[in-house]
Parts: C-alpha cells; sequence; structure tokens
C-alpha cells in the first residue's frame, strides 16, 4: 500500500467529494490560488475553478457566515479557519446558529458545512496561534467534532464529514501535515463515531487524541519492553463519541491513561474521565490519569514548548508512578 502525508490524504479526500458532488465547495484565506497555507487545497482552485474554490477575506465572521448560509441553501460548503484559535471569532455562528439551526426549524433547515481548522501546538507559533480547545464545543450540542491521527484517519473521516447532513468541525494537527501513512489508492470512508484500537492491550488502557496518538503509541513500545501490555484507543471522534469501545477496553484492562493536547482544566480528558467513573468505576484497579497540557499559555520559546507538551516520556512517567503490575 502506498504512504502519503496527512495533507495529501486530506486534499485527495476533498477532491474526490468535490468530483463526486458538485455542491461540495471550499472557501476561505488562501485556499485558491496559493494552494492553502499548508498547500491542503492546492490544485483544485485549477481543476473546479473560482466559483467553487472560493478565496476570502480575513474575516472569520464572513466565512463561516457565508458557509452556513450556502449550506442552508443546498450547498455542501468546507470552511477552512487556518487557525483553531481564530475559531473564537466566529463563535456566535458556530455556537448559537450553526449548531442550533436544525433543532430550532424542527428539523426543516439542515447546515451541512464542514469547518477545518488546525492547531499550530509543536510548530513555534506562540500563545495565540497553538491553542486546542475541542472541549468548549461538548457545550454546544448539535455541531460534530472530529480529530483525525493518521492520514488513512483524515482521508475516511473528511469524506464522511463532507457526507454528513449535520455540521462538522474537523480539527487537524498541524505538525501531523507531513508526516506520512498508508492510505489506500481505493475508495473507503470510515463513519463518524467509532474508534479506533491502534493497539491492542491487556494490561493497561491508554486513550488519546489527534496528535497525541503518536505518543501514545511510543508509549506502549517501550511499555511493552517492560512487560506491561498497553491498548492503545483512539477515539478519532469527540462528537458523537465511541464510549462503549472505551468501555470495553477498561473493563479488560482496569488501569486507564488519557492524553490531550488541551490543558487539563475543564478539557477532553475530564470528560472522558467522568464517563469512565460513571459507567466502569467498579472494575477500575487505580486512579485514573490524565497525561495533558499544563494551565499555562503556550510558551514561544521551542525548548519550553517542547517541556510543555505531552509527550512519550511524561505518558510512560505517570504509568510507571501511578500503577503496579
Amino acid at each position: 500500500m502506498r504512504e502519503i502525508t496527512y495533507a495529501e490524504a486530506l486534499r485527495e479526500a476533498l477532491r474526490e467529494e468535490m468530483r463526486r458532488d458538485e455542491r461540495v465547495i471550499v472557501l476561505g484565506e488562501e485556499v485558491g490560488v496559493f494552494g492553502g497555507v499548508y498547500k491542503v487545497t492546492q490544485g483544485l482552485l485549477e481543476e473546479f475553478g473560482p466559483k467553487r474554490v472560493i478565496d476570502t477575506p480575513i474575516s472569520e465572521i464572513a466565512i463561516i457566515g457565508v458557509a452556513a448560509g450556502a449550506a442552508m441553501a443546498g450547498l455542501k460548503p468546507v470552511a477552512e479557519i487556518m487557525y483553531m484559535d481564530f475559531l473564537t471569532i466566529a463563535m456566535d455562528q458556530i455556537v448559537t446558529q450553526i449548531s442550533k439551526m436544525r433543532f430550532m426549524s424542527g428539523g426543516q433547515l439542515k447546515v451541512p458545512l464542514v469547518i477545518r481548522t488546525q492547531y499550530s501546538l509543536g510548530r513555534v507559533h506562540g500563545a495565540q496561534h497553538s491553542q486546542f480547545f475541542p472541549a468548549w464545543f461538548l457545550q454546544s450540542p448539535g455541531i460534530k467534532v472530529v480529530l483525525p491521527s493518521t492520514p488513512y484517519d483524515a482521508k475516511g473521516l473528511l469524506k464522511s464529514s463532507i457526507r454528513d447532513e449535520n455540521p462538522v468541525l474537523f480539527i487537524e494537527a498541524g505538525v501531523l501535515y507531513r508526516y506520512k501513512g498508508f492510505v489506500p489508492e481505493e475508495e473507503y470512508l470510515i463513519p463518524l463515531g467509532k474508534a479506533d484500537i491502534k493497539k491492542k492491550g491487556d494490561d493497561l488502557t491508554i486513550i488519546a487524541f489527534s496528535r497525541c496518538v503518536l505518543e501514545a503509541m511510543e508509549a506502549a513500545k517501550i511499555l511493552e519492553d517492560k512487560g506491561i501490555s498497553t491498548e492503545v484507543i483512539d477515539p478519532r471522534c469527540l462528537v458523537p463519541l465511541d464510549l462503549e469501545t472505551i468501555i470495553n477496553s477498561v473493563k479488560k484492562t482496569g488501569k486507564v491513561v488519557i492524553v490531550a493536547d488541551d490543558v487539563k482544566n475543564g478539557s477532553i480528558t475530564s470528560e472522558i474521565a467522568m464517563l469512565i467513573i460513571e459507567n466502569v468505576f467498579d472494575y477500575l484497579d487505580g486512579p485514573i490519569v490524565r497525561v495533558t497540557a499544563p494551565p499555562l499559555p503556550t510558551p514561544f520559546s521551542p525548548i519550553l514548548e517542547k517541556q510543555y507538551m505531552p509527550n512519550k516520556e511524561k505518558i510512560i512517567k505517570a504509568v510507571l508512578e501511578n500503577f503496579k503490575f
């Protein structure tokens, strides 16, 4: 099977869906002539033209507002917000309008759009361009939240997101754009809300999101050398969440570590931990351990940023300090 990058996988998904359905359009800052800041949309303008690949002003409010209107009018927009940090500028459209429109209209209005964005933690982009806050959208029922960690997942999940009849927030990790992985040439879809067991094990469960899945896999290899059989679960979607896969794994291992790039307070790790407590507390053989970023803005210094981020060393340290095998 061929290997392609995370960015190339995303580009293939967009191209295939635009060829399949003429209602699919792409809009955002520099997505057309420049081919996207991260080259995800490279070549789409040449193939599909300026009516379907639309360069916009630097206005997140305008990008999401136009996408929402286009979706309600029958199109399938894929709107790009260059940095996750700047979703905040369009929060009224996302949280108050888009996520609630189908509910408020009794199903008469649908908003089938995808908001593609990325967080740049690990790329030395500073505190205002590195934030990761998917947990905020747990308070906004009506929008799905997707977090792919590999090229294979990125392509299959983006295609499914575009075909979905509900709004989807599709969060990419900027550090993964050049990461390569196996992706089949034939078409495939990955259903939203289905976790992937990246590695099977019997002694310990690690639940990791987005970039942290790679760190969890590296940690699992080292733990295996220490005789600790480690299962790594990638939920792939925060909303809808495949709770069943998580529960079954925790029942089997009795020990769980949750890893994500957001700060610990009010994070996605907080929500997953509480769901485990509510559903499988009696199966736990130790504390629920969380490995996250500290409650601080992201440092601009490359050395400090590395110390700030969750990594395999922090995962291994947390496991060995909290569990006995």
